[in-house]
């Protein structure tokens, strides 16, 4: 599962003054449950996600995966973790076939694990025409399924997702979404980033709300529907905006 703990990260601008990104955040992710961290561009969502993969530290707070702490047990949470990060680098020049097998042994992967993980993931995701295809001569959609059976070729208890569809035709998008399912009822622990309101409706079991850094709410549709008395989650999401809004000015007022 995953457990965030208050995570805050800062970074120094070039005028030196300090911007907060990510400011006091707390949720979690239990096991074969989907939760979608929703907000617009700039919230707050790849710099989480960044923290929880290990790529970034905390300024203050941690989180934990699978019991690890990020910042004292970074090996094992990487070795419990797939992250799919936005912009994952890709070897051009090799096939598709070859640069998996490269990274299961990266993973410790006898090369019969790693062979038959290369062949469900690629059964599950239609993959198997362009398998020993040069990953250069690929489309986007392509190259997306092949970063993330990457990021998850150890088949790890949990998956973080950076915007997962992003950028892609809808075949392709209702490809992916499929295996988000799936792995959900094979019990693994989904965290999936997105911008995209009807994405988040129809597969998130809880949506945690974000906004300049800062958790608005979390919890399942039907719950934020209830609060809100809203139906359209692009309309549920500008309600908790505007109430942090005025919450904000009055603050300041005092």
């Amino acid at each position: 599962m995953i457990e965030v703990k208050n995570l805050t990260k800062q970074f120094t601008q070039k005028d030196g003054e300090m911007f907060t990104a990510v400011d006091n955040v707390s949720f979690h992710v239990n096991k074969g449950e989907i939760v979608c961290l929703l907000g617009v561009n700039g919230a707050g969502k790849t710099t989480t996600m960044r923290i929880l993969s290990t790529v970034f530290e905390p300024t203050s707070g941690t989180a934990e995966i699978e019991g690890y702490d990020i910042i004292k047990e970074g090996h094992d949470v990487r070795r419990n973790l797939g992250f799919l990060s936005g912009d994952t680098g890709l070897y051009t020049r090799l096939k598709v076939r070859e640069f998996l097998r490269y990274f299961g042994d990266l993973y410790g992967l006898e090369r019969s694990q790693t062979n038959a993980r290369i062949e469900e993931m690629a059964n599950m995701l239609d993959m198997q025409e362009f398998l020993d295809k040069k990953i250069d001569f690929l489309s986007t959609g392509m190259r997306q399924k092949v970063s993330i059976v990457r990021s998850i070729i150890h088949n790890p208890p949990v998956m973080i997702l950076d915007e997962p569809t992003s950028g892609l035709d809808i075949l392709t998008a209702r490809n992916i979404v499929s295996f988000i399912k799936r792995s959900k009822e094979e019990g693994k622990s989904v965290l999936f980033s997105t911008h995209i309101m009807r994405e988040a409706e129809r597969l998130a079991d809880r949506i945690v709300l974000i906004h300049q850094g800062r958790i608005l709410t979390e919890g399942s549709l039907e719950k934020l529907r209830e609060e809100t008395q809203l139906l359209d989650l692009d309309d549920i999401f500008v309600y908790f905006v505007n109430k942090m809004t005025d919450e904000e000015v009055a603050e300041n007022e005092l």
